[in-house]
């Protein structure tokens, strides 16, 4: 029992703390999975491995990053369950863990590579940006404000909302490296947006709503 509890406090440790001296940025080990030839299929399970200690952040930003980038229709709501999932599991300081009919989930290797061949080169010039400031906003307790906040835009992700999707799924990613890379201004503008996505969302909804009621007042 003492071990299991050392185990996780070195994990908790890695998903806040400073990262050690040549670790591999998420972009490298993303490309580095898919330049594995040994390997048929990609699942969720073995993307939390490779994330070790880092995977809670990690694999929020692997589940939100696709609905940043045009997607076919019902991408958010696919995705959206594990965010459900991973961002309440922040936001109550607990390691990473999902379900199995979500973490045995794969794809092959090959739409695997061409997924992360659109999304790193972007990813990689994000993270030469990205430098470990105003920790206090990466800490235990505010990261599971953060956490918090996040399960609320993935909540709003996941609903069938017109353009509702990529302004929630950018702002969580922001603040999943801002966590991820320990900087606390990223986790600030990704909480900017998402308080803006969070009022465009509504507005949208409200516009929906009153032309539906419209629609039904003037149908009889």
């Amino acid at each position: 029992m003492a071990k299991g509890r050392s185990i996780a406090k070195r994990f908790r440790r890695g998903v806040t703390g400073p990262q050690p001296e040549g670790k591999k940025r998420f972009s490298q080990i993303l490309d580095a999975i898919g330049a594995d030839e040994r390997r048929e299929r990609v699942s969720i399970s073995d993307l939390m491995r490779a994330m070790d200690a880092r995977a809670v952040a990690a694999l929020i930003l692997l589940f939100a990053l696709p609905n940043v980038v045009p997607a076919p229709p019902g991408t958010s709501a696919i995705l959206g369950l594990p965010l459900l999932y991973l961002t309440a599991q922040m936001m109550l300081g607990k390691l990473p863990w999902l379900p199995a009919f979500i973490a045995d989930r794969s794809m092959a290797r090959a739409d695997y590579s061409n997924f992360v061949g659109r999304v790193t080169p972007l990813l990689a010039r994000a993270e030469r940006l990205l430098k470990p400031r105003l920790l206090f906003l990466t800490s235990g307790r505010v990261e599971r404000v953060v956490g918090g906040f996040c399960l609320l835009l993935a909540l709003v992700l996941a609903l069938p909302i017109p353009f509702g999707n990529m302004l929630p799924a950018l702002a969580i990613s922001l603040m999943a490296l801002g966590v991820l890379e320990r900087d606390g201004i990223w986790v600030v503008l990704g909480a900017l947006v998402g308080a803006g996505s969070l009022v465009i969302v509504w507005g949208v909804v409200y516009a929906l709503t009153k032309i539906a009621i419209f629609a039904l007042l003037n149908a009889f």
